[in-house]
C-alpha cells in the first residue's frame, strides 16, 4: 500500500547513523516532504549527525537519540520507544537499514512502519520494501530515493541539501576574510571508518608544501580530537600555512568552513559529502571503498582512484602493501587541486 493512501499527517523518520550515509539521504527527506507538505515531520538522529537536519526546512523537529546515554542499552531503546510513544506518530519511514530502528517504531506504537527488508526485521515492518537489484548497483543516494519510490511517493531531486543556521555561516565567512587573496584548501586526513580509507599522512604534509610554496594557500585540516596528530604531522610541513582544526570546530563549523574552501582535499568521509553537498569543489581520494556507491555525489569533483585487482576490498586494515593508497603520488593530487582551483580539471559527477 503507498502511503499517499494512508496520508500520514505525523510523521517520523529515522536517521543513518553517520555523516556522510545522512548527507546521502538529504534528496529522499525532500523527497518525503514534497509527497507530504502539511505533515509534521520528526527526525530522529544521533548527535553527532543532527547539525545536518537543525535548519533543514523540510523537517519540523529533530528528536535526539541519546545513544550512550539515557536512550543506551535495552532499557534506553525502551525509554526511547516510549517517549515517541507519547508523540503519537502516524508513520516511521525507517532510512537506516538496522532491526533496531524497526524495533523502536514498534515499540513507540507507530501503526505505520516503512524501510527496507533488512535485518531480519521483515515482521516488524508494515510497509517492507525489497531491494531492487537495479538499486544496489547505483549510488547511495538512489537508494533511497529508490525507498521512497518503493514506498509510492513522487521522488523528487537526487541533488544533495544541506543548510546551516545563518550566524554559522556568517562565522565561516568572517573566518576567512582574514586571508583575502589566498586560497583556502582544506584538507581532511582521516576516515571513521579505518586507516585503509587513508592517504598516507606524509602526502597530505607534502601536498600542503607545494600548494603552500606555489599558492600561500591557507589550508585547514579538518576532523575530530583523535585525528589531532594527524593535523599536527600535516601542519609540520607548512607550519606558516596549515591551520590545525582536528577537534577544534563543532560539526556544523566545520560544514559551514568547508563551504567557503576553494577546493577540499579528502579521504572518503563524511566531511567528503559534506563539502559534495556544499558545492565545495573537491579531490577525493580512495583507496579500500567504491566512489560507485559511496562517491561525492557532485559534478564538482575530482576522483582519484588506482584500479587494482584486490580493489575494493571494504576492509578497514590493508593487510597487503597497501598499493590502492601508496601508488597514487603527491603530484597527481596537486595536479588535480590546480586544475579545480583554476576550472580545468576533468570532474566526474
Amino acid at each position: 500500500m503507498s502511503l499517499l493512501d494512508v496520508n500520514p499527517k505525523k510523521i517520523l523518520i529515522r536517521s543513518t547513523n553517520w555523516i556522510g550515509d545522512a548527507i546521502m539521504t538529504t534528496p529522499a527527506v525532500r523527497t518525503i516532504r514534497q509527497n507530504f507538505p502539511d505533515a509534521h515531520i520528526a527526525i530522529l538522529a544521533y548527535p553527532w549527525v543532527a547539525d545536518i537536519f537543525q535548519n533543514c526546512p523540510h523537517v519540523d523537529e529533530v528528536i535526539l537519540y541519546n545513544k550512550k546515554s539515557e536512550h543506551r542499552g535495552g532499557i534506553g531503546l525502551w525509554r526511547l520507544g516510549r517517549e515517541l510513544a507519547a508523540a503519537e506518530f502516524d508513520a516511521a519511514i525507517l532510512l537506516q537499514n538496522a532491526f533496531a530502528a524497526a524495533l523502536i517504531a514498534a515499540v513507540a506504537g507507530i501503526p505505520v512502519r516503512a524501510g527496507y527488508i533488512r535485518d531480519g526485521r521483515r515482521l516488524l515492518l508494515t510497509n517492507p520494501v525489497k531491494i531492487s537489484p537495479e538499486v544496489r548497483q547505483l549510488h547511495q543516494v538512489h537508494y533511497y530515493q529508490g525507498l521512497c519510490r518503493g514506498l509510492g511517493l513522487s521522488s523528487g531531486s537526487d541533488q544533495l541539501f544541506l543548510q546551516l543556521a545563518p550566524e554559522v555561516d556568517i562565522w565561516a565567512r568572517q573566518y576567512v576574510a582574514n586571508f583575502t587573496g589566498r586560497p583556502i584548501i582544506g584538507f581532511n586526513p582521516g576516515a571513521a571508518y579505518g586507516p585503509a580509507k587513508c592517504w598516507p599522512v606524509e602526502r597530505y604534509g607534502k601536498l600542503a608544501a607545494i600548494l603552500a610554496a606555489e599558492l600561500n594557500a591557507v589550508i585547514p585540516v579538518f576532523g575530530t580530537a583523535a585525528d589531532s596528530t594527524t593535523a599536527a604531522a600535516i601542519q609540520s610541513f607548512a607550519p606558516e600555512n596549515v591551520i590545525d582544526l582536528a577537534g577544534n570546530t563543532t560539526l556544523a563549523e566545520a560544514m559551514a568552513l568547508i563551504g567557503v574552501c576553494e577546493c577540499f582535499v579528502t579521504n572518503d568521509s563524511g566531511l567528503m559529502h559534506v563539502a559534495a553537498a556544499q558545492r565545495t569543489p573537491l579531490v577525493a581520494i580512495f583507496g579500500s571503498t567504491d566512489p560507485v556507491a559511496t562517491g561525492p555525489f557532485s559534478d564538482r569533483t575530482v576522483i582519484i582512484q588506482k584500479k587494482l585487482g584486490c580493489q575494493p576490498c571494504f576492509k578497514t586494515h590493508c593487510k597487503s602493501d597497501f598499493r590502492c593508497m601508496n601508488n597514487i603520488e603527491v603530484e597527481e593530487v596537486a595536479g588535480a587541486v590546480r586544475g579545480l582551483l583554476v576550472g580545468k580539471a576533468e570532474i566526474k559527477a
